[in-house]
């Protein structure tokens, strides 16, 4: 649990960097660069349609082949194609000749494009159209080459519309090393409704809200938000927020980095059609197969909410101060979190919503909610058939997204070499011409699906794709009409270990709720505690299981602590040798706020009467002395007082401790006696040593008188 919250702002503000889609352009035109002319037409005996590595010590050899132009090639074009081979073993690779084929005639459907991409169904007849020679390829390194066919080549140059298969491979002394893609012929006749979604999100989190120096990281000229922000300006894609982005920035007030509050300023500014995500990206299916009945939200950022932050707005445009009395205004929760979307949308990650958790999500109360879902979580779609974007299950509305083509813009945008990228591109590209054909004018619904390291090239080459694949008119999400069609939604198994990681998160929330009633504003603790949750189950994760696992484990212990903060120190002994006294016991407060407890003491013998509650107000990190009056009664023994502390409301705070008390109450009255008689005593002797030294003076005065007067008379 975090108790502190360190800000730090970065007020000059950075140079603007080149725009990402324009880097993109930049290294797909470098690799499209021809090296190799086309060498004449001949038949390539099938190999197996997909890479296959050499195997030798140590590792593999594998082979890219990726088109140019997201493979499409229209009627007089030539195809230009990048080769790159990894020789990942741990012996070089000696001078290699690759050869590029395509086959003759068009694959059928959607099922078949599936099995040559991934290799289970080799396709025969392929004709060669190009080559390359490649160096030799030292171990462990990587090399690429570029073939080039012209337009003119007749391989391309009669073609009827469709996608054909594409390979690439090289001979090795361990057998043939293959890869497979694909050639898309337009017929631009079909023109479908397209709508597309972009996750706006910073991975996944530990803290509440990101810091500072996160967020001045993120929004740099070559931060990931920033790099977002670039590939879906431009386009109609509906943007899912992460409201923990904007409500990182806002808590800062007028700390906020520069360019933090630049990015935000942009994202506002944004045409796009935007939802929020669950806070953090949390994952709704796990929270739901916790028991939860709905969707966890934030409940409070005031803990992360500085007074001082507020005072003069923002760095370029200071407000007035407010007097002093009535101090500034902090934002609300609402605005803190609001993202500027109005529908209320759920997307669940990919795979993880079924059609019970479609059914909860689907009616929030007295809310109508959307979800989002694959199409492969649809009977209809499981098999790889084209979903319409729009449609119910039961009474719960749904958006459904093309599973097959999400997945390739997913691989894509995190693909940060572009003589790689073309490859999910072009894989991309050929199943939406499926869809399209497919769709018979209903609309569809696309995903560039969430990726913990998407790439700014990446991921603007991808909304781009989409935008210029043939047979695709890219509309606003809210353009996509028709009737909603009914889709069956499939069940889905729940993660048992994300299921039992939310499980014990909403465990430890829940204790924590008794100790956050010792503060004023209870939400100061509760706050924190639900902000944090919400992240640790953020989808952001999800490709991180090691990292994931350190993170809760480290929450763990961090809320173990928590609940511990405010206790009573152990006490010692305590030897009690009179009828009263004001025994003292220490209260420990570790958390950053003041608290309020109410000290409960009980004797386990009535020879001992305590003031059994005392009302105690400790200070933030800080150990306070409490006093508790005790008189003991007639008799001596050992007596154990129990301490224990409660919040206002009740709610026992802390471990209970035992103070052992050994009880002396005659020792008082003998005490007393005995010092009476021992002052009596010195008293009388005293009195007699007066007494006997009066009479020893007088007696000697006596003595020395007749001593004169004898002295007198005999003179």
């Amino acid at each position: 649990m975090t108790l502190f919250f360190r800000r730090t702002a970065a007020r000059a503000r950075p140079p603007v960097a080149s725009h990402p889609r324009a880097r993109a352009r930049l290294g797909a035109v470098i690799a499209a660069v021809a090296l190799i002319a086309a060498g004449s037409a001949a038949s390539l005996a099938p190999a197996s349609a997909a890479p296959s590595p050499t195997p030798t010590t140590g590792g593999t050899t594998s082979l890219t082949l990726s088109p140019s132009a997201n493979g499409v090639v229209r009627a007089g074009q030539g195809l230009t194609v990048a080769v790159t081979v990894d020789n990942g073993t741990g012996t070089g690779l000696g001078a290699t000749r690759i050869t590029v084929a395509v086959g003759a005639t068009p694959l059928p459907d959607r099922a078949a494009l599936a099995a040559w991409l991934d290799g289970t169904t080799p396709v025969a007849g392929l004709a060669t159209i190009g080559a390359a020679d490649l160096d030799q390829v030292g171990a462990g390194a990587t090399r690429t080459a570029t073939v080039a066919v012209p337009g003119t080549d007749p391989q391309l140059a009669v073609r009827a519309p469709g996608v054909y298969p594409l390979a690439a491979s090289f001979g090795s002394g361990a057998g043939t090393v293959t890869s497979t893609s694909v050639l898309v012929v337009p017929s631009d006749t079909v023109s479908t409704p397209t709508g597309l979604v972009v996750p706006i999100t910073a991975g996944g989190q530990s803290t509440g809200l990101l810091s500072a120096a996160q967020l001045t990281d993120l929004t740099g000229p070559t931060g990931d938000l920033t790099g977002q922000l670039d590939a879906v300006a431009g386009s109609p894609a509906l943007l899912a927020v992460d409201p923990a982005l904007p409500a990182s920035i806002r808590a800062l007030g007028n700390t906020a980095p520069t360019s933090a509050t630049a990015w935000l300023d942009r994202l506002e500014a944004l045409p796009n059609a935007r939802f929020a995500l669950q806070f953090g990206d949390a994952d709704v299916s796990a929270q739901l197969h916790a028991g939860q009945p709905v969707p966890l939200q934030p409940t409070s950022l005031n803990a992360y909410l500085r007074p001082l932050d507020f005072l003069g707005g923002s760095a370029a445009t200071p407000s007035p101060s407010p007097s002093a009395t009535a101090g500034p205004t902090l934002p609300a929760l609402d605005s803190l979190l609001a993202v500027g979307g109005t529908a209320d949308v759920f997307w669940p990650a990919t795979g993880t919503a079924g059609a019970d958790v479609v059914t909860a999500l689907g009616t929030q109360g007295t809310r109508s909610a959307t979800t989002l879902i694959a199409s492969t979580s649809t009977s209809e779609g499981a098999g790889g058939g084209t979903v319409a974007a729009r449609g119910t299950s039961g009474d719960a509305p749904v958006l459904v997204y093309d599973a097959a083509v999400s997945a390739a813009l997913r691989t894509a945008a995190r693909t940060s070499d572009p003589a790689r990228r073309g490859a999910p591109l072009a894989a991309a590209t050929a199943s939406l011409a499926f869809a399209t054909a497919e769709a018979n004018g209903r609309p569809l619904l696309v995903a560039v699906d969430r990726a913990a390291d998407r790439t700014a090239a990446g991921l603007a080459a991808a909304v781009d794709a989409v935008g210029a694949a043939p047979g695709v008119s890219l509309v606003p999400v809210a353009q996509l009409g028709g009737t909603p069609a009914a889709v069956t939604v499939l069940d889905a198994a729940p993660d048992p270990v994300r299921v039992a990681a939310a499980s014990a998160l909403l465990a430890e929330e829940e204790q924590l709720a008794p100790l956050s009633t010792v503060l004023t504003d209870p939400t100061q603790l509760t706050g924190p505690a639900r902000a944090e949750l919400l992240q640790l189950l953020g989808n952001g994760w999800r490709e991180k299981p090691g990292d994931w696992s350190t993170a809760l484990e480290a929450h763990r212990t961090s809320t173990a602590g928590t609940l511990t903060a405010v206790s009573i120190l152990d006490p010692t002994p305590v030897n009690l040798a009179g009828s009263g006294a004001s025994l003292g016991v220490w209260v420990r407060n570790d958390l950053p706020y003041p608290v309020s407890v109410t000290l409960v003491t009980s004797p386990s013998d009535p020879r001992l009467t305590v003031q059994r509650r005392t009302t105690v107000t400790a200070a933030a990190n800080s150990n306070t002395r409490v006093k508790v009056p005790v008189e003991a009664r007639v008799g001596n023994g050992e007596v154990t007082l129990r301490l224990q502390l409660e919040s206002p409301t009740g709610a026992t705070v802390g471990p209970v401790r035992s103070m052992p008390v050994s009880v002396r109450a005659e020792w008082e009255g003998l005490g007393i006696a005995l010092l009476s008689t021992l002052v009596g005593a010195l008293v009388l002797f005293g009195l007699i040593r007066t007494v006997l030294r009066r009479r020893k003076s007088r007696r000697a005065d006596a003595s020395t008188a007749d001593a004169s007067e004898e002295t007198v008379r005999s003179e």
